[in-house]
C-alpha cells in the first residue's frame, strides 16, 4: 500500500504515542475493575485486613491499600514489559503474550514475597483476580487492535516507510508490506542506487524519490518516519550506518528488511557478531513432540466435534439422501502426505456422474492447465448441495478422515492426483504436512485467491506451525462458516 508524498497531520505524526496512552488508560480502567472487583466479591463492601507476621506478633494492612498497591504494580509490570511498544501492537501475538508473561510474573513474585514475609493473602482474591485480569486485558487489547487495523485500513496510525535498495527489493518489499496492511507500514517512497525524482519504482506506483544520496531530502518531502532498507548490495559502503546517524532519535526509525518472506518469528533469531547483525532463520521441521501435540488435538478435538455436531451431520445425511439420487457420501481420492493417496469423504452436493464433466467445464474457463479449487456457478451442484458448501457443511465427514489419520484439522487442502502433477518443486513442499480440513488460505479469501497466494499461504503454514496457529485457523474457520461472504461457493 502507498500513499501520496503529503503533509501529515501533528497527529498523525505522534500516533505512537497517543495510541500508548489509550492502552495505558483502557488497562488501568480494566485493573481496577478488576481487582477492586474481585475484592468486593470475595470479602464484600468492609474494610477486610491482611495478616502480616512480625516475631509472633501480627499487623495488619487494609485490603483496599493492598489491591490499590496490587493495581499499581500490575501497571507497572505491564510497562516494563514493553507490552505496549509500537513494535509488538497491531499485528501478531506478541502484545498478548507479553500482557500473560507480566501478570504471571508479577503474581508469581507476589507469592514468593507473601510466603517469605508470612503475609496471610486470600489465595481464592488471587486466583480469581489473575485469570480474569489476563482475559479482560486481553480481550480489550484485542477491541483496540481492531480499531487500529480500521484506522490503518484508512492510512493513519500507521508508520511511513521509505524504502531504500535496489529497485527489485524495494519492489519484493513493497507487495510484501502491500499484503498486510494491518501491520501499520504504509511506502510512502523509494530511493535507489539511480533513482529520479519524478518516476515511479518500476511496476508498482511508488513514488521514485531520488538516488540512496537523498535520503534526508526524500524524508522530509514524503514526512516518512521510518527508512527501510531492502537490500544492501548496490549501496556504498558504511551507507547504513550514516543512514542511521541521519534519524531523529526517537522519531525516525531505521528498519533493515532482507529480502526473505513467509518466515515466522520463532523460526527467526538476531545474533550480533563482530558488529555484524546476523540473521539466524531455523530449518523448518516438526519435531517428535510436535507432531505428537498435533495428532492429539486433532483427535481429542474431532471426536469432541463429532459429538457436538451429529445432530446437523443426522439433519444434512437426510436431506442429501432424500432431495436427489445417488449415495449419501462422496468418496474421492486425494493426496495426502508425502504424495500418499487417500479417499476424502464429503457428504454428496453434485450429481451422480459429475466427475465425466470436470474436463470439459475446466477447458471451456480456460484453466484446465492451472491447480483449480472451485468451479463458480458450477451447474453440477444440486440445489441442497449450493447450500451444504456455501456454509462448508458438505466438508463435515472429513471429521472421519481426522479421527482415521489420513488427513488434520489444519493443513493445506487436499488435491487430486491430475491438480498435483502441475505442482511445481516448490508447490510440492504443501505435501510435507497431512492435509486438512481447514487451512490458513481458506481463512484468508477461499475462492478468491488466486493459485499462487494460495501456495504462497500453505507454505507459510508448513514451514511455520504452531498450535496457537491452529487455534487462530479454526476460530477464523468458524467465523467464516457463520457469515461466509461472496467468496464462498
Amino acid at each position: 500500500m502507498t500513499a501520496p508524498a503529503t503533509g501529515v497531520a501533528p497527529f498523525e505524526r505522534s500516533w505512537r504515542s497517543a495510541y500508548q496512552r489509550r492502552l495505558w488508560i483502557s488497562d488501568s480502567i480494566v485493573l481496577v475493575w478488576v481487582v477492586f472487583g474481585t475484592q468486593i466479591a470475595w470479602f464484600g463492601l468492609g474494610n477486610e485486613q491482611l495478616a502480616i507476621s512480625q516475631d509472633d506478633r501480627f499487623s495488619a494492612v487494609s485490603y483496599w491499600l493492598f489491591s490499590f498497591g496490587l493495581i499499581l504494580l500490575w501497571l507497572g509490570a505491564l510497562s516494563w514489559s514493553d507490552s505496549r511498544s509500537y513494535r509488538v501492537i497491531g499485528a501478531g501475538p506478541t502484545e498478548y503474550l507479553r500482557v500473560a508473561d507480566a501478570s504471571l510474573r508479577l503474581f508469581g513474585a507476589i507469592a514468593i514475597v507473601a510466603f517469605i514475609a508470612k503475609v496471610d493473602v486470600a489465595r481464592g482474591f488471587l486466583l480469581i483476580s489473575l485469570p480474569l485480569g489476563v482475559l479482560v486485558l486481553i480481550a480489550t487489547r484485542w477491541l483496540w487492535r481492531q480499531w487500529l487495523i480500521a484506522m490503518r485500513q484508512g492510512g493513519t496510525y500507521s508508520a511511513r516507510v521509505l524504502l531504500v535498495g535496489s529497485p527489485a527489493s524495494v519492489a519484493q518489499i513493497a507487495r510484501e508490506l502491500g499484503r498486510n496492511v494491518s501491520a501499520g507500514y504504509l511506502v510512502v517512497g523509494a530511493c535507489t542506487p539511480s533513482g529520479k525524482v519524478g518516476d515511479t519504482v518500476p511496476g508498482t506506483d511508488i513514488p521514485m524519490m531520488g538516488s540512496v544520496n537523498a535520503i534526508e531530502r526524500a524524508m522530509q518531502l514524503t514526512n516518512a518516519d521510518t527508512v527501510a532498507v531492502t537490500s544492501t548490495d548496490e549501496l556504498p559502503p558504511d551507507k547504513v550506518k550514516q543512514i542511521s546517524w541521519s534519524l531523529e532519535a526517537g522519531r525516525q526509525h531505521l528498519v533493515l528488511a532482507p529480502s526473505i518472506v513467509d518466515i515466522a518469528g520463532p523460526r527467526l533469531h538476531t545474533r550480533p557478531v563482530a558488529g555484524l547483525p546476523l540473521i539466524h532463520v531455523e530449518t523448518p521441521r516438526f519435531s517428535l513432540g510436535q507432531k505428537f501435540i498435533k495428532r492429539t488435538f486433532d483427535v481429542v478435538v474431532a471426536a469432541i466435534l463429532v459429538v457436538l455436531m451429529s445432530p446437523v451431520l443426522i439433519t444434512v445425511a437426510i436431506a442429501v439422501s432424500w432431495t436427489s439420487i445417488g449415495p449419501l457420501l462422496y468418496k474421492q481420492e486425494r493426496i495426502g502426505q508425502h504424495g500418499n493417496p487417500f479417499r476424502m469423504l464429503k457428504f454428496r452436493s453434485m450429481r451422480v456422474g459429475a466427475d465425466k464433466e470436470l474436463k470439459a467445464l475446466l477447458e471451456s474457463q480456460g484453466t484446465s492447465e492451472t491447480p483449480l479449487f472451485k468451479i463458480k456457478d458450477d451447474p453440477r451442484i444440486t440445489p441442497v448441495g449450493k447450500f451444504i458448501r456455501k456454509y462448508s457443511l458438505d466438508e463435515l465427514p472429513q471429521l472421519f478422515n481426522v479421527l482415521g489419520g489420513t488427513m488434520s484439522l489444519v493443513g493445506p487442502r487436499p488435491q487430486i492426483a491430475a491438480e498435483v502433477a502441475l505442482y511445481t518443486d516448490a508447490a510440492r513442499r504443501r505435501l510435507l504436512a497431512r492435509p486438512g480440513l481447514t487451512g490458513l488460505w481458506q481463512v484468508s479469501g477461499r475462492s478468491s485467491l488466486d493459485w499462487e497466494d494460495a501456495v504462497r499461504l500453505d507454505l507459510y503454514y508448513v514451514e511455520n506451525w504452531s498450535l496457537v496457529g491452529d487455534l487462530a485457523i479454526l476460530m477464523k474457520t468458524a467465523k467464516a462458516v457463520i457469515a461466509p461472504g461472496s467468496s464462498a461457493h
